[in-house]
């Protein structure tokens, strides 16, 4: 903790340094605090140790812990200690805490700004204005207070002395109460703050505007969205806002606002008369504005900076497209529907509208690398990740614009978010078709599957659940396309962890004997056979679970069905290969009949290298253990002779056939006990991998000591000469290794051996 005390600081100092280290360091702070902290009799945290942080540093450390969901009673507990962590711009948005924490932790600081918006639980507005109150300091200080999407809940709370009210707070200038129950009586008591300039009031039960004339030579901005119960006629609503002196920005948007339409149609056809200061005006979603309307309204005023127009067909005015300072939400072209997206992040309806309007400019947005807008829709599904309409039309958007190679010049860190906000909708709607079909589009891929960093493991759990309950050719190509290479991804722990699942096992071999009773060859089947072949790679449990749905019986009918298609039979071969490494499961393998058959693929003018490469590794754990073997001697003795033969024959193919996670399944026929054929068939793989990737596999054959066991075989005097010579082969291949990887110490090396 000193070590990010002395980053913030540098961070605070200067201004050149990068703000993603003291993220960093936050986040770090964050996930640390049990061991920062010790616990306190009533369970709260507070710092061990507790240096004196800079106060904005302390204002980012409360915030960063509302936004990763690591605030609630006890840990808030840190923020008592108001001398070391000073608070000003206090944010607990949509954080689970009690009245008796936030009293205890915020209110004695000396806050100017607060947003509790959406906090679940017993906290109540009425709670947060009394523990407000209570601190004389923060009655003048507060100059912000967010509450939207909370309920006052002035009922449940006992005050001894009069209700605490809005006009205690005598230093606030900005007001939230969006979404709210706030009622008429509130209102005039809000309207009475003498320094009001900023008021939020939208989708509240209020029915009277009139209060709003106490603050009329203060408030300079009103935002009174989708106000339903507002129950005045349209000429006495512009008679109160035209006397509303210092307004400079008004919403009056909602497209359900039955009475407010007609209030808007005089506003905008009113005159410069009306709200001569107002520059910015928000009408969007009403049904009785008019292009002409719009026409008049901005001609009359030369210093409007912003108009809302969006759902309400508008958008098109030609008067619009010469103001170059003039914003304009809307639908008209790609600059209005995305200011949409900017502005309306708070409102769901809006957000919808606009990527619907998105979706539909994304169609032709073709070789169109465009990482500003797939920030927005971004955007939009994290706000709304519970909406099904946002996450439907959104993730189609997302589609559209990282479908082929745009994807390919996208920022990595961006997509990594936007995959996991498209697997966050694939698991809370996972039985929408439609949607569950846009996601898969979106990583189907090669970009995203291959390089950008995101959960592959959940992603590939989630394309398995749902893959089980549709059968649809086309999706179900893709989701086993996914499958495929997500698998091929995840380390050995989670391909464990996911083979640990019969469910997953049952559901791919379904899908091989469904193509395999039609007799087809198609991608499908490919990418079934390739997402178990991985499956069932250095993972003991999956492959028992793959003898146990009957899958061994399977594959024989699949080698004979295809017995021509050699990629087919390679990925079937690769999987018995995987089964049999496992030493307690050889004995299912042990079948005469079916070992005779992979013999006679291990080598031929008809075979190519890379069958013959898996039969092969098929026979050399099979035969590697004599004591196992419980089929004739004779025949355990033919297959020796015939694998060692046939090896020699073999050459290395010019493309990659094969990678590998380790090399420690060739360990046991390394041994100098072990068969020539057997041996050998080991150091062939090894000299095949080395020879095509030498970076990788040389490197692995140091860390995991297969050095030493070629060093083992190539002095042993009883080793065969082939596998001697091809030992020796990988060897030569690591020193070099070496010796380009590091030139100065082999350089060293070289000396003193010859001075030897």
């Amino acid at each position: 903790v000193e070590y990010i005390y002395i980053y913030l600081h540098i961070l605070q100092a200067e201004e050149s340094c990068p703000v993603a280290l003291s993220e960093l360091c936050l986040a770090q702070v964050c996930l640390s605090l049990d061991s920062l902290c010790s616990t306190q009799p009533d369970g709260s945290l507070r710092l061990s140790w507790a240096p004196l942080l800079p106060q904005e540093m302390a204002d980012q450390l409360l915030h960063k812990m509302a936004a990763q969901g690591t605030l609630n009673d006890r840990t808030v507990g840190i923020f008592r200690s108001c001398e070391q962590l000073r608070l000003r711009r206090a944010c607990v948005r949509s954080s689970p805490l009690s009245a008796e924490a936030f009293r205890l932790a915020l209110c004695p600081h000396r806050l100017q700004e607060l947003d509790a918006s959406g906090v679940p639980g017993g906290l109540t507005g009425a709670h947060i204005l009394s523990g407000l109150a209570s601190n004389p300091e923060c009655r003048a200080s507060l100059q912000k207070l967010t509450l939207s999407r909370l309920q006052f809940g002035w009922t449940s709370l006992e005050v001894e002395e009069e209700q605490v009210g809005f006009s205690s707070l005598q230093g606030l200038r900005t007001l939230n109460l969006a979404n709210t129950d706030l009622t008429d009586p509130f209102l005039e008591d809000i309207c009475t703050l003498p320094r009001l300039e900023v008021l939020d009031i939208s989708s509240t039960p209020v029915t009277e505007l009139s209060a709003l004339l106490g603050c009329r030579l203060t408030l300079r901005s009103l935002t009174a969205h989708g106000l339903r119960q507002l129950d005045m006629s349209p000429a006495r609503v512009i008679s109160i806002l035209s006397q509303l002196h210092a307004l400079r920005h008004l919403d009056l948007s909602d497209d359900r606002f039955a009475s407010g339409d007609e209030a808007v149609r005089l506003l905008l056809e009113g005159g410069s008369g009306i709200l001569p200061a107002l520059v910015s005006l928000d009408v969007s979603g009403r049904k009785k504005v008019t292009e002409g309307t719009v026409t008049a309204f901005v001609e009359g005023r030369r210093g409007l900076l912003f108009l809302g127009l969006l759902a309400t067909g508008a958008g098109s005015c030609d008067v619009l497209s010469g103001k170059d300072n003039l914003k304009v939400t809307g639908e008209a072209n790609e600059k209005q529907i995305c200011e949409s997206l900017r502005r309306y992040r708070e409102r769901e309806c809006f957000t919808r509208e606009a990527l619907v309007h998105l979706y539909q400019l994304t169609n032709d947005m073709y070789d169109q690398t465009r990482p500003d807008i797939l920030k927005l829709v971004l955007g939009g599904m994290q706000n709304y990740s519970e909406s099904l309409h946002v996450q439907l039309v959104a993730s189609a958007c997302v589609f559209n614009l990282t479908n082929q190679d745009m994807a390919v010049g996208m920022p990595h860190p961006l997509l990594s978010a936007v995959v996991h906000q498209v697997l966050e909708a694939m698991r809370s709607f996972p039985s929408h078709q439609q949607l569950q079909k846009n996601c898969l589009l979106v990583l189907c891929s090669d970009t995203i599957l291959q390089d950008v960093p995101f959960d592959r493991f959940k992603a590939a759990k989630l394309v398995m659940n749902w893959l089980s309950g549709h059968v649809d050719r086309t999706l179900q190509r893709m989701a086993v396309a996914v499958i495929s290479i997500l698998v091929a991804k995840l380390s050995t722990e989670q391909t464990t962890q996911l083979g640990a699942d019969i469910f997953v096992m049952k559901q791919l071999l379904g899908i091989v004997q469904q193509k395999a009773m039609a007799g087809v060859v198609d991608s499908t089947l490919k990418f079934a056979l390739s997402a178990l072949w991985n499956l069932t790679d250095e993972t003991p449990t999956a492959s028992r679970h793959f003898i146990q749905c009957q899958g061994l019986e399977l594959y024989e009918e699949v080698l004979e069905t295809y017995s021509s298609e050699s990629s087919i039979q390679q990925k079937v071969l690769g999987l018995l290969n995987n089964i049999a490494e496992v030493e307690e499961l050889q004995a299912d393998m042990m079948q005469e009949d079916m070992l005779e058959h992979v013999v006679t693929l291990l080598q031929g003018p008809q075979v190519e290298v890379g069958v013959s490469y898996f039969a092969g590794g098929i026979l050399a754990h099979l035969t590697s253990r004599q004591d196992a073997w419980t089929l004739d001697q004779g025949l355990r003795q033919t297959i020796l002779e015939q694998l060692h033969a046939a090896i020699l024959t073999w050459a290395l193919p010019e493309r990659e056939m094969v990678s590998y996670r380790s090399f420690r399944p060739f360990f046991s026929l390394l041994q100098t006990s072990q068969p020539a054929g057997v041996q050998l068939w080991a150091v062939w793989a090894m000299r095949l991998v080395c020879t095509q990737n030498g970076v990788q596999y040389c490197h692995m054959l140091q860390v995991e000591g297969a050095v030493e066991l070629l060093k083992t075989l190539s002095f042993d005097l009883d080793t065969h000469s082939n596998v001697r010579g091809m030992a020796e082969s990988i060897l030569g291949m690591v020193e070099r290794h070496q010796t380009t990887s590091n030139p100065l110490r082999t350089q060293t090396e070289k000396g003193h051996h010859g001075r030897s």
